[in-house]
């Protein structure tokens, strides 16, 4: 649709824009003002990700994250009624445990964190879940390929899926998320050639993060495109703006006119 357009995206048109061959663009988004600069941007869906804790909180994995803090930063977002589709990460430990668990925190994101769908990693191992929580009427997002909640049985942030057997099961896995109902799946840090592949094979849309450009859409943090996060660096990443660069020169000339008593002025007091 492009920047400027203002009717609402759903779930239906996100599918569409796969078979119309409209490419989908996604972008984290954790507060109110990023969401409402990014919904006038044209951004298809705002994702508020577990990588929150990374990026804004300052943890070293999105493992910490709790469902309270995705409730928090979803509700801010919602705030802003972007016209984007609003999905919202299940952070660790929320879907893992029992179908039971799946459901009440799905729910709570909607209800409580205005999300307007839900993402969970996993393929084949989640299935039971999607089907539960798409069963609500809620509808999921799959995530295979790195899953950063599996950081250590994977052994760190390495590409998956580079062995024959291996991209074998992340097709399986993702034929298994669709069967069981997600609208769209997300591929992350997996060979081009093989996501190529999984998004021809499947009818939802493919949203690559380090999968080549062979995707239905692609999907970056908001922090790194804006040179915002040191922790990490991946190969993936694009900056598009060095925000950091512009935050520290203003702080720094508010600091420097406060000490030298240039700030405030007459024209910023009242009389």
């Amino acid at each position: 649709m492009g920047p400027g357009v203002k009717r609402k995206r759903t779930i239906l048109d996100i599918r569409k824009m796969k078979s119309d061959g409209q490419k989908i663009a996604m972008l984290t988004c954790y507060d109110y003002p990023t969401a409402r600069i990014l919904d006038e941007s044209g951004i298809d869906i705002l994702l508020v990700g577990d990588s929150v804790g990374v990026v804004f909180s300052g943890y070293d994995t999105t493992l910490p994250v709790t469902m309270d803090e995705m409730i928090y930063h979803s509700r801010a977002v919602a705030r802003a009624k972007p016209k984007s589709l609003l999905v919202v990460d299940l952070p660790f430990l929320s879907y893992q445990t029992d179908i039971r668990d799946a459901r009440v925190n799905a729910g709570r994101l909607v209800k409580e964190g205005g999300a307007e769908a839900v993402k969970l990693e996993g393929g084949e191992n989640v299935v039971e879940s999607i089907k539960a929580i798409v069963d609500m009427d809620i509808p999921v997002m799959g995530h295979i390929g790195l899953t950063p909640q599996s950081i250590h049985r994977m052994g760190g942030y390495k590409v998956q899926g580079k062995s024959e057997s291996a991209g074998e099961q992340l097709l399986a896995d993702a034929l298994a998320v669709q069967s069981a109902g997600a609208f769209a799946v997300v591929l992350e840090g997996i060979p081009l050639k093989l996501a190529a592949k999984i998004t021809s094979e499947l009818a939802i849309p493919t949203i690559g993060i380090g999968a080549g450009p062979h995707c239905d859409g692609q999907v970056l943090v908001i922090h790194d495109i804006l040179g915002l996060c040191e922790k990490y660096s991946p190969k993936f990443v694009k900056h598009y703006a060095d925000v950091k660069a512009i935050i520290s020169d203003a702080a720094g000339r508010f600091a420097a006119e406060v000490k030298a008593s240039e700030f405030p002025t007459d024209d910023h007091s009242f009389h």
